[in-house]
């Protein structure tokens, strides 16, 4: 299950930091309340954009920060919070099969994409033959990478690999290149050694890279990555339509609060369109 964690994006908010079950905030049962579990970067940061706008509507916004992917799910399905925001959907699925939990996606919110970014070489279009290509090495970021280098004309993967590609499934290359593999968090390190690096959303912030001004070229808003690995607020099952969970999902998906992502995130957040 560790190896979906890599694509959340994790920070510091000035709020309290929840590690157990017991400490959070309990659910209540004014309808007018809406309880979320959070991540602080930037899933909390964007809920708290949502509460002025919810309150016009009448609903109290409780939002309270967790600091692992365990808990956030915990608290929802034992119905202690309404929703939680924080994981994706192959992440949301692998934690429902493991604990028996019965978390479901009530809509999808913003998704962090992938980027190439320059390493010695500045453009896509000096690629050469002995060139490394620096991607992660977990099962999830690699197939994100590889797919994205194949959007771009640097590889052909395999008929069938999709997202669970790893470098056995490439089938060609445009050059005689060579892709390398490192722990996601060290891809960044490569970047004064490759000739590219294919990093996810917090790893290039963490490099001082924006993945809008910055990458090369990054997941497209309708890719398959964008579709599997967007972040969604999760709800217990049966609640997707509860009329509160509805007014939150609406909120999140609101013009004001796309504007907000697109303008705080420099494109390492970007809003989710379905």
């Amino acid at each position: 299950m560790k190896k979906f964690i890599a694509l959340l994006v994790t920070g510091v908010l000035a709020a309290s930091v929840i590690t157990g079950c017991g400490a959070g905030a309990s659910g209540s049962g004014d309808d007018k309340t809406i309880t979320v579990a959070a991540s602080a970067t930037p899933h909390a940061e964007i809920l708290e954009q949502a509460k002025p706008i919810l309150a016009e509507q009448g609903y109290e916004l409780k939002v309270t920060i967790f600091d692992d992917y365990v808990q956030p799910n915990n608290v929802v399905e034992s119905e202690e919070f309404d929703a939680n925001y924080f994981q994706h959907i192959p992440y949301l699925n692998e934690f429902n099969s493991e604990q028996g939990t019965h978390l479901v996606n009530a809509g999808g919110i913003h998704y962090e994409p992938f980027g190439i970014y320059p390493g010695t070489k500045s453009d896509l279009s000096q690629l050469a033959d002995g060139d490394e290509i620096a991607v992660p090495n977990d099962t999830t970021n690699e197939a994100r990478a590889l797919l994205l280098l194949e959007a771009n004309g640097v590889l052909t993967l395999k008929s069938g690999a999709g997202l669970t590609a790893t470098v056995n499934d490439v089938e060609s290359y445009s050059k005689d290149i060579k892709i390398v593999e490192l722990a996601a968090e060290s891809v960044k390190d490569a970047i004064p050694d490759a000739a590219f690096v294919v990093l996810n959303g917090n790893y290039a912030l963490e490099a001082g890279l924006s993945v809008g001004k910055d990458s090369l070229a990054y997941e497209a808003q309708d890719s398959e990555a964008a579709a599997t690995y967007v972040n969604v607020i999760a709800v217990k099952d049966g609640h997707e339509n509860d009329p509160k969970i509805k007014a939150l999902v609406d909120t999140l998906k609101s013009d004001a609060i796309v504007n907000y992502i697109n303008d705080t995130y420099d494109g390492a957040v970007v809003p989710y369109k379905n």
